[in-house]
This record gives structure tokens, C-alpha cells and sequence, in this order.
């Protein structure tokens, strides 16, 4: 439990965005107030996220839940030690992008509260931030609305020597907007028929190109959102859009299926990737790119091997693994 830092903002006030005289941490409030109904293992079940205390049927299955490999988290000493040799391989790289003119685009998409920043964050953070950044774009504005749809995630592609990440991107037309309702199915289905073509382009072009789905399990989404309703350093990142979106776990998982048997292709692949354990996922994500990359002066033996239960290639995966 965080306390209350004399001088600083409380909770309610840091969270504060006006509309109508509710805070965004009102509105959280004011839409799950007496819990929601939702079904979870094929139970219905009532989950409260404003009651601190985390429900047993959560919190004993969240590890394991969506059929995860492991029961625990990865040892931090050995997590941190691993990661350390794979941040310095990404250093090669980043020297090696910055000699030989070459480009990356790395894609991180997935389930709320997957994990795909602190995958991010965990690649980039030794890198120089002049030529490694971290494209997050907000809502569209109205111009845009009126573009092409991809033209405003083309403006951030890489120029030579950058490493580009993008923490979601083109892909919200194949997830939350058919779901949320933000566009038409006829947009949707169009999205799923030229994403492969447009795609296409960039990886002739030269570019080294990767895309991450991040799963995680139904008990396991429910902690984190848990996590971050009750954490003031982590509010922040607990949307009411998360909340909407609580009741529509099926709707997610079937759209996802459409997205990765539809723009699983082999100059862009989708690497499927089980995030229950975070720490296990931001390893293999870091080694699948070093594997791919033809960067001077690799170590493989520091790379190590990629774990087959933790990584997997596009809609197979999904049957492989049984993953919903």
C-alpha cells in the first residue's frame, strides 16, 4: 500500500480529467458501482474492482489462467541477469543499425493490461533514445479521421539507423474499434483485406519487421486491472474504456482470431506470445528480434534459446496452445 505523500497530489486529484464534474476515477467508479457480472472460466461471476480486496477465485487462478506453462514467475536474479545480456546484445544493435543504414519496426499488441509497455520499456531502455523510440498515438484527431488509415502510423516509420516500437498501432481497427463500435464492419473487413498488401511495402523496403501479440489469461487481466485501480502510482493507466471493455472478453478473442488467421503472412508474422509472467515474455520478445537480426558481433550463447512454451507463430498458436 502506497501512503500518501505530504504536498502531493492524492489519488482522485492526479486522475482528475473533467466531464460533466466526474473524474476520470468518478466515472471508473460510477460504471462498476455494486460490481459487474461478468463469465469466467464458465462461471458467472460478480467482480467489484473498487473493493480492495481481491477476490480468492481471482487471485488463486490468475498465473495459470488461459492454460499458462508455468506456476510461477520466472526467478528475478536469474530475470534480471538474462535480461542484462540481452540489453547489451540490443546496444549491438543499435550500433549496428546507426553503420549500415538499416531499419526496425517492432508491433506490440495484445490483451489490456498485457504487458506490452514494460516489454517495450525493457528493450529500449539501454538504448540511445535519439535513434530507438516508442511511437503511442493518441485518439485520431479530425484530420486524420479523414486520411487514409494508415497514413498517420506511415508519418513514424523509421528513417535509416532508428529502431521503431509501437505500443499499439494500426492494428486497433482489427480489435477494439470493430468491438467498441468505433468502425464499421465493412472498415473492419477492408482493414483485414489490405493490412497484408500495406505491410508488404515497408518489409521490401528493407525494414526488419516484427509483431507481438501479447495473451494473457481472463483471472490474470482481472488482478492487473485490480492492481492498477488500487495502486496511485499505476492509476493512471486504468482507462474507462478497460472498464467497458470487461464484458467483452469473447468479442476480443474472436476478433483477434479473425486478426491473426487474416494478416498472418510470411514477410510480416505474427510471434504469439503466453504474458502471464511478464518477465518471461519481455526475455523471449528480446530474444525472437535478436534471433532475426543480422547485427555484427552476436553472442548466442547469451541470447540463449527461445521458449517454445512461452512463444508461438500466429492462429496456430492459439489452437496449439488452446488459448481463448
Amino acid at each position: 500500500m502506497h501512503e500518501q505523500i505530504r504536498g502531493f497530489p492524492t489519488e482522485l486529484e492526479r486522475t482528475r480529467e473533467t466531464d460533466g464534474g466526474m473524474s476520470k476515477s468518478d466515472k471508473t467508479k460510477a460504471d462498476t458501482d455494486g460490481g459487474i457480472k461478468i463469465m469466467v472460466s464458465g462461471k458467472e461471476r460478480l467482480f467489484d474492482i473498487d473493493d480492495p480486496k481481491l477476490p480468492d477465485w481471482v487471485k488463486d487462478k490468475a498465473m495459470e489462467s488461459g492454460g499458462y506453462p508455468y506456476d510461477d514467475k520466472l526467478d528475478r536474479d536469474e530475470y534480471e541477469k538474462t535480461l542484462e545480456r540481452l540489453q547489451i546484445e540490443l546496444v549491438k544493435v543499435q550500433y549496428w543499425l546507426g553503420e549500415t543504414g538499416k531499419r526496425v519496426i517492432a508491433v506490440f499488441e495484445g490483451r489490456d493490461a498485457a504487458g506490452k509497455g514494460g516489454s517495450i520499456h525493457a528493450t529500449k531502455a539501454y538504448m540511445n533514445p535519439r535513434s530507438a523510440r516508442v511511437v503511442a498515438l493518441p485518439k485520431p484527431t479530425e484530420k486524420e479521421q479523414g486520411q487514409w488509415y494508415y497514413q498517420r502510423y506511415i508519418d513514424h516509420f523509421p528513417t535509416a539507423g532508428e529502431f521503431v516500437l509501437f505500443d499499439r498501432s494500426w492494428y486497433n481497427r482489427a480489435g477494439v474499434e470493430p468491438v467498441m463500435g468505433f468502425c464499421t464492419p465493412e472498415e473492419h473487413e477492408h482493414f483485414l483485406e489490405e493490412t497484408p498488401n500495406f505491410e508488404r511495402l515497408p518489409v521490401n523496403a528493407g525494414i526488419h519487421f516484427f509483431k507481438f501479440w501479447l495473451n494473457i489469461g481472463r483471472e490474470m487481466q482481472l488482478k492487473r486491472f485490480h492492481d492498477r485501480r488500487h495502486d496511485p502510482l499505476k492509476i493512471w493507466k486504468l482507462s474507462p474504456m478497460d472498464i467497458a471493455s470487461l464484458n467483452k472478453w469473447d468479442d476480443y478473442t474472436a476478433k483477434r482470431d479473425q486478426m491473426l488467421q487474416a494478416t498472418h503472412t510470411p514477410q510480416a508474422p505474427w510471434t504469439v506470445v503466453r504474458a502471464n509472467d511478464k518477465r518471461r515474455a519481455r526475455i523471449n520478445i528480446i530474444r525472437r528480434m535478436l534471433t532475426e537480426l543480422p547485427y555484427d558481433g552476436k553472442d548466442e550463447k547469451a541470447i540463449g534459446e527461445i521458449d517454445g512454451k512461452i512463444l508461438g507463430e500466429g492462429y496456430s498458436a492459439i489452437l496449439n496452445w488452446g488459448l481463448d
